[in-house]
């Protein structure tokens, strides 16, 4: 599931001229509460401030996201999600979720929900694994505890 979902990833990464990893940001970004600052943005994606830089210097150049800063404290950037970007991603993912509610309707809300507790305490243990290897852990996050 996780190759086909990624294959897919890459395909809109590739049609959009981006990396998989602007992906992934361009995915933290539209699914924030509130707008991501570059700062939680690193934190969340495990990269260096150069990489989240760089990454969202290409976001930006392609129309993607747009940075503003807080009308309180100007030091803070904002990162938003451009409402025609948005369109364009979720056009392109549709077939994603049409693929998932296919998939859904052919069970039952009973097995359903064996499913959803076999995956939430698969991803419970996996948690685990990758907390205690400490080399999977990105060094500025071990060190500011992030």
């Amino acid at each position: 599931m996780n190759g086909e979902i990624n294959r897919v990833v890459h395909g809109f990464a590739a049609q959009q001229g981006l990396h998989a990893t602007d992906v992934q940001a361009l995915a933290a970004i539209l699914d924030a509460e509130e707008p991501l600052t570059p700062g939680r943005l690193r934190a969340h994606l495990g990269l260096t401030s150069g990489a989240v830089t760089a990454c969202l210097d290409r976001l930006e150049r392609a129309g993607h996201i747009r940075r503003s800063r807080d009308t309180v404290d100007r030091r803070v950037v904002h990162l938003h999600y451009v409402h025609d970007a948005r369109r364009t991603a979720r056009a392109f993912f549709r077939p994603l979720a049409t693929a998932a509610s296919e998939a859904r309707s052919q069970f039952t809300d009973d097995q359903l929900a064996v499913v959803v507790r076999f995956l939430a305490t698969l991803n419970d243990e996996l948690a685990v694994v990758r907390e205690a290897a400490p080399e999977s852990t990105p060094p500025h996050t071990r060190l500011t505890g992030a």
